[in-house]
């Protein structure tokens, strides 16, 4: 059997939150149709040998109906580092976060505008209309069908979502919205990262190292195209930024239809705009999104890859909070990841 034979990887499998108390936060992922599933611990030396982390630490995965990749792992430290990204700008290196299918942009924004006027630490956007596909193709209002989506930003302490709602399309593998609960919602979709690279030379580690498949490559948008990147990213008149999208390899580059849920979203601003950087916010031990993490077949084996790559901090394989074999590195680029095999 060929390494390649024993090896596998799939679509982001977990979004990893940091929280100082679980009730409330499964009580606001529960609405998304979120669900307990397990539940696990380590001791201070243990979380610090996988995570860096000199804290206890005890873990809640949350399920989404049979999804199986999009998961939640709250993540309560006994001592947080730091209280995280919290409601700052998307615009900064080290920023992460998810983004989630929903039927119903409208109701999320009803309760955005009502927790605003509450005065709660909250940050949100109108949902904007983007086309996905087929930027080119001239359709008449009123006559023929709209086709895109309607995306919307959410940054609370605790949470930095995007929300998109589709229009004239459906996609059968990327997102199942739970109808059962009150938004509406798939499990994560997507997951993002803000890089500066112009080689794009740090963009090879996802591709030839982890094996991901590069599905769409240096899609630029800019402050004059895209009122949704503007407000979102907040860029200024001139500003750009460039996306590149790794799926899980059995998706497809040629037929958008085959598109499976679980893409990470690399954004690469220009080396010249002056960004600032929040990685110490974004990794295990802080509050909010703070890691993401791959399932793997042949885990030994992504270690060893893993080690002849130009990562950084890998530590051994070890029992995570859950039982399960993992480790973790940072990649090229900055951002912490910890992979969990697959059995």
């Amino acid at each position: 059997m060929t390494q390649v034979n024993q090896t596998a990887i799939e679509g982001i499998y977990e979004v990893c939150i940091g929280i100082p108390e679980p009730i409330s936060a499964i009580q606001y992922w529960e609405q998304f149709g979120y669900r307990i599933g397990q539940v696990g611990e380590l001791s201070a030396d243990a979380a610090n040998q996988l995570y860096g982390v000199n804290s206890s630490l005890r873990s809640i995965r949350l399920y989404h109906q049979d999804a199986d990749h999009g998961l939640i792992r709250l993540m309560v430290w006994q001592n947080p580092t730091n209280r995280g990204l919290g409601t700052g700008s998307m615009k900064v290196k080290g920023n992460r976060w998810a983004t989630a299918l929903t039927a119903d942009a409208l109701t999320i924004l009803n309760h955005a505008e009502s927790a605003k006027a509450a005065g709660w630490d909250i940050r949100y956007s109108n949902p904007y209309w983007e086309i996905i596909y087929n930027k080119e193709r001239k359709s008449r209002p009123f006559i023929d069908p709209a086709v895109g989506v309607r995306e919307m930003l959410l940054l609370q302490p605790l949470a930095r979502q995007v929300l998109f709602q589709r229009f004239g399309y459906t996609l059968p593998h990327y997102g199942q919205i739970n109808e059962n609960s009150a938004f509406r919602t798939s499990q994560f979709t997507h997951m993002g990262l803000i890089v500066q690279d112009d080689s794009k030379e740090i963009l090879k580690f996802y591709e030839d190292v982890l094996g991901l498949l590069r599905v769409r490559d240096d899609v630029e948008t800019s402050y004059e195209s895209s009122l949704a990147g503007r407000d979102l990213f907040d860029l200024n008149p001139g500003e750009k930024f460039i996306v590149t999208a790794f799926d899980d390899p059995r998706s497809s580059v040629s037929d958008f239809m085959a598109a499976r849920s679980g893409r990470l979203y690399i954004v690469r601003f220009p080396e010249a705009i002056n960004l600032e950087s929040r990685f110490e916010s974004a990794q295990p031990g802080s509050l909010g999104i703070s890691l993401y993490t791959y399932r793997v077949r042949g885990i030994e084996i992504y270690c060893d890859r893993i080690h002849q790559s130009s990562a950084q901090n890998i530590t051994n394989i070890v029992s995570n909070e859950f039982g399960e074999k993992s480790f973790s590195f940072i990649a090229p680029d900055g951002y912490f990841w910890t992979l969990v095999e697959d059995v």
